[in-house]
């Protein structure tokens, strides 16, 4: 496999420059925002974060406070907002029971013993959990997603099929083991993905363009 993540990286930081992202005043806002942007757009999570503060109930001890239908009205606006309700008390109930709501406490933690206590949280996916870790812990963990799939995919630099954890193998394997560096990554390639990388993709205004096949369009385009 052709170990192009490094030189995706450098190539994008040169035409994009630092992103600085993820959006966040806090690491707990960050923790809540990872599980509130699930099937939504960012602006939609705004909303919901916004009626949180709103009603000073960005903190663990208050969230795990509140009765369901109270955090399910403050979230509404993230969209599937009972299921949303669920994980995040799930998520919280979980940082309240074993660090007394301190993300500092977990950030004590070694990032591989976090990341097997965030999966067994009820309605904490890898994409979720890693997100917490990197933007939230500022652990050295790289997160992937959809537009990740979709652009190494068409670029040939891995197939269709592969899952998760072999995608995020396979690219962490060519990037620094620093928190800085992949959260750096990540958020470029969210920017590729949103403006480029699309369903019907804009392949030769992509800034990844110099490295698609023999310099010309996706192989599978």
């Amino acid at each position: 496999m052709r170990p192009v993540a490094h030189e995706a990286y450098e190539l994008l930081l040169a035409s994009l420059g630092p992103q600085a992202w993820w959006p966040g005043d806090t690491p707990f806002e960050v923790m809540v925002g990872a599980v509130l942007v699930q099937n939504t757009a960012w602006r939609n999570v705004e909303r919901a974060l916004e009626n949180l503060k709103q009603a000073e109930a960005l903190d663990p001890h208050v969230i795990h406070g509140l009765a369901p239908t109270e955090l399910e009205e403050l979230i509404r606006p993230a969209g599937y907002f009972r299921i949303k309700a669920r994980r995040l008390r799930n998520l919280i109930d979980y940082l309240v029971a074993r660090y007394d709501g301190s993300l500092e406490a977990m950030r004590q933690r070694d990032a591989s013993q976090l990341r097997e206590e965030l999966l067994a949280v009820h309605g904490i996916g890898p994409e979720t959990a890693d997100s917490i870790l990197l933007y939230a812990l500022h652990k050295p963990v790289l997160v992937v997603d959809a537009y990740t799939h979709r652009i190494w995919s068409r670029h040939g630099w891995i197939d269709d099929e592969a899952d998760y954890h072999r995608l995020q193998e396979e690219i962490a394997s060519g990037l620094p083991d620093d928190a800085q560096t992949l959260n750096e990554f990540h958020a470029l390639i969210v920017n590729v993905g949103h403006h480029w990388c699309k369903r019907v993709p804009k392949c030769h205004e992509c800034p990844l363009r110099p490295l698609l096949p023999e310099g010309g369009p996706c192989e599978h385009l």
